[in-house]
Formats: structure tokens, sequence, C-alpha cells
């Protein structure tokens, strides 16, 4: 029987169509792939305890949940005999282990398997000590040294010591590696290598700077950061808290701390030193310099000990007292 032209171009429309239908199929079938990573933003890192991911099994939803790595590195999946050891492998791999375990326990045959990181939360660095706000973040993607401190809103300025103390991790060795890092040229950038890549587990800490505290029959009395680079001595000290008042006494008293926290007296004879016939005398961080008024009236040891062991502003209100 003859064809009809009728059927011959019905016949070219079909298949014409089934392309774009076909197409269309894929593109329906793919679309829930592409959102089962709802957490794309946060880069793909090995996984540790205490992480969230994200599971989905397509065509599965009771597969489909959240999951917390548990302390011992291990997640526990509906169904299934054993838990999956997850620590330290990527995403991509415990799919590989997660597919595996479905087709083990005969649950799916050929199952497809997306896994997502929600929440990092094994990857902890702390920045403490002289910077403007102490933090504790996670080390999500690409960190840097800088990038810490720059959490932390930088150095406290005036109390940052001349070093950067960095502990973490010496890899699985229980043991950690301590890095101290000069802050002018980390800085200035002119050794990129103390920059250092971060990769969670760092402990920061900014060290305050060494200070001497002044007191008595000074103009200016309270604490005194310990000069870089520079003599700290008596005469120095005197100068940072703007010169003997009036009346000072001609003998003051350095109080040191030993390692054991006891403190000592030195007697310092100011008037020889300030008449340059003795010679100065280098004070060291936490010492404390008292000029007493022309009474010689000294301090006592409680007094001392309550001047090194508040904070700043209580030592400045302090020391202020005691003039």
């Amino acid at each position: 029987m003859p064809i009809s032209k009728t059927f011959i171009a019905l016949s070219a429309l079909f298949a014409s169509v089934l392309p774009l239908a076909a197409q269309d199929v894929h593109q329906v079938v793919a679309a829930p792939v592409a959102d089962l990573n709802p957490s794309s933003n946060l880069p793909f890192q090995p996984v540790g305890p205490e992480d969230l991911i994200g599971l989905q099994v397509y065509d599965a939803p009771e597969f489909t949940r959240t999951v917390r790595v548990s302390k011992e590195g291990s997640i526990r999946l509906p169904m299934l005999k054993s838990q999956i050891r997850v620590q330290g492998l990527l995403p991509n791999e415990i799919e590989v282990l997660v597919k595996e375990a479905l087709e083990r326990e005969q649950l799916f045959v050929d199952p497809f398997v997306t896994v997502n990181i929600v929440e990092y939360h094994s990857r902890p660095i702390s920045v403490t000590g002289a910077v403007k706000t102490p933090t504790i973040f996670q080390a999500i993607g690409d960190v840097t040294l800088l990038d810490a401190l720059a959490r932390a809103g930088g150095l406290a300025t005036g109390q940052a010591g001349p070093e950067i103390i960095v502990t973490r991790p010496n890899g699985d060795t229980g043991t950690q590696s301590i890095q101290r890092i000069p802050v002018k040229p980390l800085f200035a950038g002119t050794d990129p290598e103390l920059n250092l890549k971060l990769t969670g587990g760092e402990q920061i800490r900014v060290p305050d700077v060494g200070q001497v505290i002044v007191s008595g029959s000074v103009t200016h009395p309270g604490p005194y950061p310990i000069l870089d680079g520079a003599a700290n001595t008596v005469t120095t000290a005197i100068a940072q808290a703007g010169g003997t008042i009036q009346f000072f006494s001609h003998t003051a008293y350095i109080y040191r701390p030993d390692d054991k926290g006891a403190m000592h007296e030195i007697t310092v004879d100011l008037g020889k030193i300030l008449g340059r016939k003795k010679p100065d005398v280098t004070l060291q961080a936490k010492d404390v310099l008292y000029v007493p008024d022309s009474s010689g009236r000294r301090i006592t040891q409680e007094t001392v000990t309550a001047l090194t062991s508040v904070g700043q502003g209580a030592t400045t209100a302090l020391v202020y007292v005691l003039r």
C-alpha cells in the first residue's frame, strides 16, 4: 500500500521531536542531582570528627539526611549493619564507600549517591592574646596566618609583643610543634614563608609586650612597654612616665619577681644615676620601679604583688593612688 504524504510528514516531525524529548527526559532526571549539593559554597576538604555531612541517595528519601561524624570518625546509616569510617576522606570518596555499603547489604543495585559538607567542626583555629577580638573559627578553604589575625581584628595596638607563637599538631604523632613568627617581617611581607598556611588545629597566641610598672613620685605613673631594640633602664622608664615630680627621693626601688613568683627588692641610687655618677640600671619585663617621695616611704610586698597581678586599667589606677 502506498505511503501517504501525510504519514511521511508525521514521521519527519516525530524524528525531529524525539531527540528533543530525550534531551528533556535527561534534564528532568539530572535536575535533582544538581540540587544534591546545597552547600557547594563550602570547599571539599577531608572530613573529621563532629563535621556535618549531607547525604542523598537518588530516589531513596529514607537515605536523604544530614549525618554527624562521630568522635571516632565514622557515620551510621539506617539499615546498614556496620558504621562507615569517613575521617580523612573527601566527599567523593565517601560517596564511593556509601555506594559500596548499600550494594553489599543488597539494599540497592547501582545506587547514585552524593555527599556534601554542611558544616565543618573538625578544623578549629584559635587566635588569642594581644588581639582586638580573640576568636575561634574553622579552617575552610585556603587560610593563612595573616587571614587568622585579620579574623581576630588584628593586633591590639601597643599591647602585642614582637613575635607570634603558633602551636600546631605534628601529624599523627600526638605531639605539637611550636613556631615563633616575628611580627614585623610577617606584616611587611619581606619573607612570604612566615605567612603560614593553616589547615586546622592551630593555636595562635600573640603574647603581650613585656612591660614595667613605674609608680610613686613621677608625673604619669603606670605600666609602660619594654622598648623594642632599645635600652630599657631606670632613666628611660622614668622618661616614659614623664619624669620625676618635686621632692622625690634619691633612693628608688626595683621589685623583681623570680621564676617562682617571689619578689626581690633592689635598691637604686637614683640621685647618682641622674647625676651620671653611677651607671644606669637595666629593667626587665614585670619589674616594678618605685620612686618614693622625699620621706622615703616604701611600699609593701602586698602592694607590689597587687601591682603586677591586676589588669592594666586597674594597675594604672593603683599606681596613681600610690603617689
